[in-house]
């Protein structure tokens, strides 16, 4: 499932650094050339030792069960999820490992609120000067933005608001405390990104993200908010969006947290041909957004929408699996692997009539691997310092549902947790000289990979695709957020014996 050289860095994060790392205020101490030598004592002994569990065949066997058809694709809430989360718990009691949930349980429950929007085929938009009428699918998308069977938006005027951000460490404010409660705000994909100095430059930060987006519009008290897609912002095309917003889409449950009535999209010339019914250019109003000292515009546009929506709760859960610490101390602080373990269920059939998504990279690789990690854990002569947990986590399709109950619900106290490592997806293709790292820079952990990789004579990079916001995109961002360092590992871009330039033509997953 990996390479060689990965599977040793792996094995090394799992045993060298928890030996080696030490603590105090901060929650993760940079290397030290002390602890270097550690590194090196014990990726030598124990390392080497649990390097020799973690074999392609050890993976492939977890990928060829979870992928499985009697799986039906892993889907949140399905039969399938229910029947691969006893399985992952009967497997994680095989290598030894302790329930890792509350109260000596192997899982961590949570519910899940299916939400089916009955979008309307018409969306009209109406000014002084006339209507014009949109079409769902090919013009806009649009979404329940609450959990009620009804919404509706009545004669609701569309403010331009640019990229809609607030963000005072940027000086940036693009609403400039207009009042905009009760109306449907027009904004701009991803983040500005002229200057890298300014927002991360091309890396893209939450700020260019839609569901920051959505949510900075329901804290101005907006009923609606759109987004404008542009392949070149959203970083894919807007079949994505289509596919991805329409049926039924799982949440948490809603909790006292703003929201819009209605979350849309809008193609580029659709939200274009709107803007111009206030006769201004889209072009224009975008440009003025790249300032500081951009204020909201209204364009006199006003529209209404209503939808019927059916809402369906299910469960769901993590996979909790623990290896206790070594360290009489440190067993109290503990490392979390995650992997999703879910997947999409059962859609549209394929050419062949095959209507299950198997999930066979995304993510039983990325779960294959966790796997592996714990069973070399548990071949070490002695546990690691600290505690291990493998969470193996649910509804990471939905918008990382799994590890944000688990963030909001932890069974280790968030100061207590040294770091997260996250798993989604492997690499399938060959030795790489490099290793891409994505959200490099963002957390002590950095030193952490840059040693071990040195140590193969290999390069840490980081993300090879900053605009496409990858490090909000998986598990990982769930910890980061409650102030956790967090590693994410991608394939490197260099391969070994191919010709240059040959990973562009190598599959990639382009995830919302």
């Amino acid at each position: 499932m990996t390479s060689k050289n990965t599977l040793i860095l792996i094995a090394a994060l799992s045993s060298a650094w928890l030996t080696a790392c030490s603590r105090d205020e901060s929650p993760v101490e940079p290397v030290t050339g002390e602890e270097t030598g550690q590194f090196e004592s014990a990726a030598s002994s124990d390392a080497n030792s649990a390097v020799r569990q973690i074999t392609a065949d050890v993976m492939r066997a977890y990928v060829k069960e979870l992928a499985d058809d009697k799986y039906e694709g892993r889907g949140p809430g399905s039969r399938g999820d229910v029947a691969a989360r006893q399985y992952l718990v009967d497997e994680l009691q095989k290598l030894g490992l302790e329930p890792g949930g509350e109260n000596g349980s192997w899982q961590q429950p949570f519910e899940l609120v299916g939400v089916t929007a009955d979008q309307p085929a018409d969306w009209t938009f109406n000014s002084s000067d006339g209507s014009l009428t949109l079409k769902q699918w090919d013009e806009f998308i649009v979404h329940s933005g609450v959990q009620a069977k009804h919404v509706e938006i009545d004669d609701a005027e569309i403010v331009f608001v640019g990229y809609g951000i607030q963000a005072p460490e940027y000086d940036w404010d693009d609403f400039k405390g207009q009042d905009l409660k009760g109306k449907v705000l027009m904004i701009m994909n991803n983040d500005p990104d002229w200057d890298p100095d300014l927002f991360g430059g091309e890396t893209r930060l939450w700020y260019g993200r839609w569901d920051y987006k959505y949510l900075s519009a329901a804290r101005q008290g907006a009923v609606g908010a759109i987004i404008i897609h542009t392949q070149p912002s959203a970083g894919y095309p807007f079949q994505v969006v289509q596919t991805s917003w329409t049926g039924e889409q799982f949440e948490l449950p809603a909790e006292d947290e703003p929201r819009v009535e209605v979350a849309a999209w809008l193609t580029e010339d659709s939200a274009r041909a709107v803007v111009a019914m206030a006769g201004l250019d889209l072009d224009e109003l975008r440009e003025a957004a790249d300032n500081r000292d951009f204020v909201p515009v209204p364009l006199g546009v006003t529209t209404s929408l209503a939808m019927d929506v059916s809402l369906n709760r299910v469960q769901s859960g993590n996979v909790l699996g623990l290896i206790p610490g070594s360290d009489p101390v440190l067993k109290d602080e503990v490392v979390i692997y995650t992997a999703h373990h879910d997947h999409l269920g059962i859609g549209t059939p394929d050419e062949t009539g095959d209507a299950i998504y198997n999930g066979a990279m995304d993510n039983a690789s990325g779960v294959a691997q966790v796997m592996a990690i714990a069973r070399a854990l548990k071949a070490m002569p002695v546990a690691p310092r600290r505690s291990i947990l493998v969470a193996l986590v649910g509804a990471e399709e939905q918008g990382l549902l799994g590890s944000k109950y688990y963030a909001a619900h932890p069974t280790f106290s968030p100061g207590k947790i040294a770091a997260n490592l996250n798993y989604d997806g492997g690499n399938i293709w060959g030795d790489t000289h490099d290793v891409t790292f994505v959200g490099l820079g963002k957390s002590s952990v950095d030193q952490i990979v840059q040693g071990i990789a040195a140590e193969q004579h290999r390069v840490v990079k980081p993300d090879q695709f900053p605009d496409r916001g990858y490090f909000y995109r998986s598990d990982q961002f769930s910890f980061a957020k409650i102030g956790v360092p967090a590693m994410y590992l991608d394939t490197g871009m260099e391969f070994v014996d191919r010709p240059p330039g040959w990973e562009k033509n190598r599959s990639t997953i382009t995830p919302m």
